[in-house]
């Protein structure tokens, strides 16, 4: 437990994200506000023994980190320190990770598309114990609710579990096999099952193509998934 002394009426927020440059750029806009500190920062997954220790009142957490997946350390924060909130701050589409965070436990889910003062907004908002969501998510994730939990898929990457997204992700990034169940912390033989699976759900016919898909969709996130052409030319199991 942290002995930290500091103002309690600030907000200490904790920032994970493996790009040095957005860290500088989040701490900068928190340090022209009255009413938020930033407590601690970290590049990788394995942070969690620092918010452990300094116990903030807002974690806000990239998807894609140096050794690890965001929404993992996302469920083991909200699992262990429940008054902890967390904020997803992502590159990727809001359409395919958004309710993803929400269930994993995180309070909030903004883009990096969006300005920073959107993410200043949302810190004070979970803070207080709301979801903040842009209103277009906001509005779908509603809409899912009054249809008794089911509409119609608008698109294909939807149909993945969250593991399998995981993986799909990594492998978009560029990440090997090996890469991955270091990173996920699980066997080989899983992760070849999640790959296959994805291929299988988004209907490819070789791991070549999925891999082309997966290239294609992490470098465009803000597509939502939406298919593109792939070269036929290899078949893989």
């Amino acid at each position: 437990m942290s002995t930290d002394t500091s103002d309690t009426d600030h907000i200490r927020v904790f920032l994970v994200d493996d790009h040095p440059a957005i860290l500088v750029s989040i701490r900068d806009q928190i340090e022209d506000t009255l009413d938020i500190e930033v407590c601690g920062t970290a590049r990788s997954a394995t942070a969690f023994p620092e918010i452990e220790d300094l116990q903030p009142d807002v974690v806000v957490v990239d998807i894609s980190l140096e050794d690890g997946h965001g929404l993992d350390l996302v469920q083991n924060v909200r699992s262990q320190y429940p008054d902890i909130q967390v904020i997803v701050f992502s590159m990727y589409d809001e359409k395919v990770y958004a309710e993803r965070a929400i269930r994993m436990g995180a309070s909030g889910y903004l883009m990096k598309s969006e300005p920073l003062e959107e993410l200043v907004k949302g810190i004070r908002a979970v803070d207080k114990g709301e979801v903040y969501l842009s209103d277009d998510m906001a509005s779908r994730i509603l809409n899912k609710v009054a249809k008794g939990g089911s509409t119609e898929a608008g698109f294909l990457i939807d149909e993945l579990t969250d593991r399998e997204l995981a993986v799909f992700q990594m492998l978009g990034e560029g990440h090997s096999i090996e890469e991955i169940q270091d990173r996920l912390n699980i066997a080989r033989k899983t992760v070849e099952a999640y790959r296959r699976r994805a291929k299988e759900k988004l209907g490819f016919d070789s791991v070549t193509e999925l891999l082309q898909y997966a290239v294609q969709w992490a470098t465009a996130p803000g597509d939502g998934g939406e298919s593109v052409d792939v070269s036929t030319e290899e078949a893989g199991s």
